[in-house]
């Protein structure tokens, strides 16, 4: 993971600060996506939103069509407080603030993780940046930080 947090590192800077809080999330993010982050890795996660009633939203996230929004509350929900309380500890942000940056989040990384339209075979973050997805990832994570 370290050449991601890099990337998420130097876009933070380059914002200025700014966007600092929302590095900071995006790293955590990308960090409890990875191996032993606790959210099971992207399988993991479309699973976490499937078991709680939003399987047509991280469905459509991974598709190639138009992303559904998801709301602050029903993150919390997904995730759990506990989940959100922890990423809010790490970026120094609010519970409430931290599960409307992930509902605004979520549905955009899970889209640029999933290009094909379906999981990466190993369904971790891993493979899901292969084949030259960082670049298009680095891209991404740019444009949200500029928000």
């Amino acid at each position: 993971m370290g050449l991601l947090d890099s990337v998420i590192g130097a876009l933070g800077q380059a914002q200025g600060g700014a966007g600092g809080g929302q590095a900071d999330l995006l790293g955590a993010l990308v960090g409890m996506l990875g191996q032993g982050g606790g959210l099971g890795g992207l399988a993991g996660l479309v699973q976490k939103f499937e078991q709680g009633g939003l399987g047509d939203a991280v469905g459509s996230w991974i598709g190639t069509g138009q992303n559904m929004p998801v709301s602050a509350d029903q993150i919390s929900s997904v995730l759990g407080s506990d989940t959100v309380a922890r990423l809010a500890e790490q970026v120094g942000l609010g519970h409430g603030d931290v599960a409307h940056q992930l509902s605004q989040m979520l549905p955009q990384l899970v889209d640029k993780l999933t290009p094909n339209g379906q999981l990466p075979q190993a369904g971790d973050l891993g493979a899901a940046l292969g084949g030259g997805g960082l670049g298009d990832l680095a891209g991404m994570l740019g444009g949200m930080l500029k928000r």
